[in-house]
């Protein structure tokens, strides 16, 4: 594992298999679900393969991927913040999401601001995607902060629900 991103709270690491029980315990939360989807992960082997397959094979093939929010305090993993490259998206895609116990401490966007400047300053991306469901008030609110603008209410290739699109541009 390696870290990524400091901040002033975090640290944005990468993922290994042995964050399988905390990655299976985030995906499993019911917010995850509905905010995000359903991964239809249940058993620490098949967050194992996930991480594998997902954000370590990301992570080795393009330069980035979904990092592992760890406090500095206490080690703990809260969370996950970083970036995806979606095929239904023509631009990289800022992504996050708290355990429960850690939402609403403002871990999100302290994440998601850092992870910003990672995207400008050392990968060199110059646009962002942001997606998100239009009833996720707190993500909407998120991404509006951070200076991503709506572009459109779309429906991604393979879902079936209405998700609102966001873009940001380095200036």
């Amino acid at each position: 594992m390696a870290t990524i991103i400091t901040t002033e709270r975090l640290y944005l690491r990468t993922i290994t298999t042995e964050d399988a029980a905390f990655y299976l315990a985030l995906v499993n939360d019911p917010a995850f679900i509905t905010n995000i989807r359903d991964k239809g992960l249940r058993t620490l082997e098949q967050a194992q393969t996930d991480i594998v397959n997902g954000p370590m094979a990301n992570q080795k093939k393009i330069g980035f991927s979904l990092y592992v929010m760890e406090r500095k305090e206490d080690g703990q993993a809260i969370g996950l913040c970083g970036l995806v490259k979606r095929e239904t998206l023509k631009n990289v895609d800022i992504g996050y999401a708290l355990l429960p116990q850690f939402i609403g401490q403002g871990y999100a966007s302290e994440a998601a601001r850092a992870t910003l400047e990672y995207a400008n300053q050392h990968l060199r991306i110059t646009k962002l995607a942001g997606i998100t469901s239009p009833d996720n008030a707190a993500s909407n609110k998120l991404l509006q902060s951070l200076g991503f603008k709506l572009e459109a209410v779309v429906v991604l290739t393979g879902e079936s629900r209405d998700t609102n699109l966001y873009g940001y541009e380095f200036c």
